[in-house]
């Protein structure tokens, strides 16, 4: 009986393809709403409405060097040889607005950044001059508008500047601060809570006892969770019942959680704990996926009354060795989470490397091999980091990229040409 069962349960949910199984789970999401925070909490964001320029940047034309502003027709001749003399009448520094207006025969002393004086259509380096009192040589002659910023030359008022969907880096908080926008509307961060399950499990802070192990994929996850932008809830260790394993969850959905990430619990011999909770709770989209490590996969949806509503949040059932664990992370619940930042752009960099291990006995799924890959004359080269099991997270500790093994390879040598997806 026990062994139709098992049957049963695997009819009804065949194993999936990475590619299938990330589609059933991206369709369960979409970009949050949006929130007004301040600029420097726009970094690694989505912007969710369109910036447009209310001023010219500059706001007025300025020197783009330390030198003398002058009147070009008033250097015509100027050479190394053959110096054109002028008198100083002013010294302009820059946040200040010249008093006088150069005229011919005279020349200001200007500063990076100082506004253009009336008069003035060129500006000569210090390099190419010698003041001696109150006048200066030039050694050069400068063709009009030589070194002068115009105003508006970086942006014209009423321009579009940064269009809704931008991903904000720094150089876009620096163009905020200088469209003078002290607040901007982003998509919000999702809040993914993040549970571990286990009966040998304790938290980092934990003595061990006999049998006991650390809690390190709840850190782990929640590291990857802040990594890719969103906000960590903490649901702590959940042990191998149903009922834990249901209050944790509850716990998560009334803190408001767009996920929930559990990890263990998901492979065959201890599967109904998290397919009754989902059965009771919701309901199961699929729990095996064609690749190593992370088979024991598990995906589906938990509704709760939260506040007097009906929520409906997708959980993503991860086995419980810890590579397993942050693999699985990085291919399903990494995109989930840029895609409630509203990020359009899933890929993660990738590069072809030679791989400088043998691969043996690789079954049909695809495998995610822990590697170490350097740039190597132009190419790249990838080392396996040490043993492959998925308890080993030391291989994790070492890696910078994962290697991509098709399905269809069962047996790679040393030598092949292999895609490599970067961790960092």
């Amino acid at each position: 009986m026990e062994e139709r069962t098992v049957k049963h349960e695997h009819e009804l949910y065949p194993m999936l393809s990475v590619e299938d199984a990330l589609e059933h789970v991206l369709r369960a999401f979409h970009p949050l709403e949006p929130e007004r925070v301040p600029i420097l909490e726009t970094l690694g964001r989505v912007l969710a409405e369109d910036i447009y320029a209310d001023l010219d940047i500059p706001p007025h034309a300025n020197s783009a060097m330390d030198g003398y502003a002058v009147i070009a027709a008033d250097t015509t001749g100027a050479g190394p040889d053959a110096p054109v003399r002028l008198r100083v009448i002013e010294n302009l520094a820059a946040g200040y607005v010249a008093d006088k207006t150069v005229t011919p025969g005279t020349a200001i002393r200007i500063m990076t950044g100082a506004p253009i004086p009336d008069g003035v259509d060129a500006v000569i380096r210090f390099e190419r001059t010698q003041q001696e009192g109150e006048w200066v040589d030039l050694y050069y002659e400068p063709p009009v508008g030589n070194n002068i910023r115009c105003a508006g030359e970086d942006v014209r008022k009423g321009d579009l500047i940064l269009v809704k969907g931008t991903h904000v880096r720094p150089q876009e908080v620096g163009m905020l601060a200088s469209l003078g926008c002290r607040e901007v509307s982003v998509i919000r961060r999702p809040r993914v809570a993040i549970l571990a399950t286990g009966d040998e499990l304790v938290d980092v802070d934990e003595p061990l006892g006999p049998g006991k192990i650390r809690n390190s994929n709840g850190y782990s996850n929640a590291a990857q969770v802040l990594k890719y932008g969103g906000v960590p809830l903490m649901l702590g260790i959940a042990r191998d019942s149903v009922s834990d394993l249901t209050a944790k969850i509850r716990s998560g959905l009334t803190q408001g959680a767009d996920l929930l990430l559990t990890s263990g619990g998901v492979s065959v011999g201890d599967f109904d704990v998290v397919k009754n909770v989902l059965a009771g709770e919701g309901e199961i989209t699929f729990w095996r996926v064609r690749m190593k490590p992370g088979k024991p996969l598990a995906f589906g949806q938990i509704q709760a009354e939260v506040n007097g509503d009906l929520r409906t949040v997708p959980i993503l059932g991860m086995p419980g060795n810890p590579v397993s664990v942050m693999v699985s992370f990085e291919v399903f619940a990494r995109p989930a989470i840029l895609t409630m930042l509203g990020v359009t752009d899933l890929s993660k960099p990738t590069v072809e490397a030679v791989l400088e291990n043998e691969i043996r006995s690789k079954d049909e799924r695809r495998h995610y091999v822990r590697v170490h890959v350097q740039e190597d004359g132009g190419g790249y080269r990838a080392s396996l980091t040490g043993q492959q099991g998925s308890g080993i997270l030391n291989s994790m500790v070492k890696a910078n990229g994962l290697a991509i093994i098709p399905e269809d390879w069962a047996h790679v040598p040393a030598g092949s040409r292999v895609r490599v997806m970067f961790l960092d």
